[in-house]
């Protein structure tokens, strides 16, 4: 889903004309990150929480070379699914893999026959062109 497709929800749901569904939708994302930007969390009930948080400082370790690196300080932007969301996402998920996988039958050896006829095909095909 994109933003396109929240503006046609938006316009369906609430029977909006299409440049008030966009400039609904724009302006609930500008709240969003101007809040954020502003250090205060945007909590949503039954869906989660954006926030922003301050990551210290720290040494890691190139994983090619083994050197360590400084990695330097920074905010980052953070989601968090409400609890009822996450139970609803996993919920779905578990149905789709809920049917039983078949186990698989054994293929005969029939591949590594036909592997060797094969060569010993070629071998016969390569020592004719003489």
């Amino acid at each position: 889903m994109n933003k396109v497709d929240l503006v046609r929800s938006a316009m369906e749901r609430v029977e909006l004309k299409k440049n008030e569904a966009v400039l609904l939708v724009d302006g609930i994302f500008d709240d969003i990150a101007h809040a954020c930007m502003g250090g205060e969390p945007v909590k949503v009930p039954g869906f989660g929480q954006f926030k922003v948080r301050d990551r210290a400082a720290r040494i890691a370790r190139n994983p090619a070379t083994g050197q360590p690196v400084k990695v330097p300080a920074k905010r980052v932007f953070k989601f968090l699914p409400a609890k009822a969301l996450k139970e609803a996402v996993m919920s779905k998920r578990r149905a789709k893999a809920a049917p039983a996988r078949k186990k698989a039958i054994a293929k005969p050896p029939v591949r590594k026959a036909a592997k060797k006829v094969a060569k010993k095909v070629a071998k016969k095909t390569t020592g004719r062109r003489r």
